[in-house]
């Protein structure tokens, strides 16, 4: 099957793209050297479903490196680069993805790229392992194993794990130390904030900033809504949560009522209508609201525009609603991912640790084909540590080692 993508003449801006990725990527620029020697990936099939940008793209040409036949889709309409796209099928791998899909377009890629019959599977978000499962189970036998990059991805393996569903090993690559303490924190603190800032044009200053949900990215993200000067309220379920954001400095209060002093949303839970028909009914005129969970369910952007007597775009990414009470809600990046759909996600070095993981765990499973008796395993300690310990090589720092002495101290049992 060719490839299909929007304009093969956009390739030199993509590959302008990923030079820039490989310029500040050390990790994969290690791994891949290392994958051209050792070819661990040879004669198998991945399949893969992750964000379609110029870092991603540097992951795929890693693997690529290792002996991988390539097929490639993106993981959300809007964050897909076509010029990147393009790249990397004038690089050789197949590609069927293009900016802007509908929901059809979007499930025939995801079929296209899992037809060949891949031998991996690496996703983002989980669809390329559902549609494994309820459209093409025949391919299932071919399938070694894969690796599932976010927390929603992993919510849904763990829900098919629970099932007895789940038909082959899938590391929860989310879950490793060297991903979510950066990736999730870090990464998306900055991303959020570079979509929201570049979109709206508006100074977040003295705002008043809503963040539903205080996990690994809730965290990062109020981190920097408070750095850039904002006052800071979190939503929350969990009690314990809660009070650890409380103790960052955070006020705590139901959605209902962070909704009548909100100016600016940003749903970060994973899950479905966080931000619903009773939170818009008391919104401020003008409150600005995005989601940087993965799937575009977090604000009912349904019942918006049921509700909406007037809708009209503001700025690029930035449709307006106007409500029967008269007031305009704001939404960015039509409510799918704000730092991808209005940005250019993570930061180049944050995504090399994360997509090294991802690299390594699929060297892993390859390695350890047939031997995993587990359908959900996490990332292996030496996995985790290897990136870390090239990561601290890379930015130049040294830490102290245990001598044998401390060793056998720590592990006595007369400590």
């Amino acid at each position: 099957m060719s490839s299909e993508i929007k304009d093969i003449a956009l390739a030199e801006s993509g590959e302008r793209k990923i030079e820039w990725v490989r310029r500040n990527c050390p990790l994969l620029r290690s791994l891949r050297e290392d994958f051209e020697k050792t070819k661990p990936f040879a004669g198998k099939k991945i399949a893969l479903s992750v964000h379609l940008e110029a870092k991603t793209a540097f992951l795929c040409l890693t693997l690529k490196a290792g002996g991988a036949e390539m097929f490639v889709t993106g993981s959300n309409p809007l964050s897909t680069q076509d010029d990147v796209a393009a790249a990397l099928v004038k690089a050789g791998l197949e590609v069927h993805a293009w900016h802007g899909t509908t929901d059809e377009e979007y499930a025939r890629h995801i079929r296209a790229v899992l037809s060949p019959g891949p031998n991996l599977i690496i996703d983002d978000g989980g669809d390329l392992v559902h549609m494994m499962h309820t459209e093409l189970k025949e391919l299932i036998p071919g399938v070694i194993g894969g690796c599932e990059e976010t927390t929603t991805g992993i919510l849904r393996l763990e829900a098919m794990n629970r099932e007895g569903s789940l038909k082959f090993p899938m590391v929860r690559v989310n879950n490793a130390q060297m991903k979510h303490f950066f990736d999730n924190r870090y990464g998306t603190g900055q991303s959020v904030w570079d979509g929201i800032n570049r979109t709206t044009n508006l100074i977040v200053a003295g705002k008043i900033v809503v963040v539903a949900g205080y996990g690994w990215c809730g965290k990062g993200t109020a981190m920097r809504a408070k750095g850039l000067g904002a006052r800071v309220i979190v939503t929350e379920i969990d009690p314990v949560k809660a009070i650890e954001a409380i103790m960052d400095g955070f006020d705590v209060m139901p959605m209902n009522e962070a909704a009548k002093l909100g100016d600016i949303f940003v749903t970060v839970t994973g899950c479905d209508k966080v931000i619903d028909e009773e939170d818009f009914a008391v919104m401020k005129d003008g409150a600005v609201l995005c989601n940087a969970g993965h799937f575009d369910c977090e604000i009912d952007m349904k019942r918006l525009r049921e509700l909406a007597v007037e809708s009209a775009p503001m700025r690029n990414n930035i449709m307006g609603y106007k409500l029967p009470t008269g007031q305009y809600i704001y939404v960015l990046g039509e409510g799918r991912l704000v730092n991808l759909a209005c940005g250019d996600g993570h930061p180049a070095e944050i995504m090399d640790m994360s997509f090294a993981i991802q690299a390594l765990s699929a060297k892993y499973l390859v390695e350890h084909e047939g031997a995993l008796k587990e359908m959900l395993i996490d990332v292996p300690a030496e996995v985790d540590y290897e990136v870390a310990k090239r990561e601290l090589e890379f930015l130049g720092k040294e830490i102290d080692t245990l001598t044998p002495e401390q060793e056998k101290y720590l592990n006595s049992a007369t400590v």
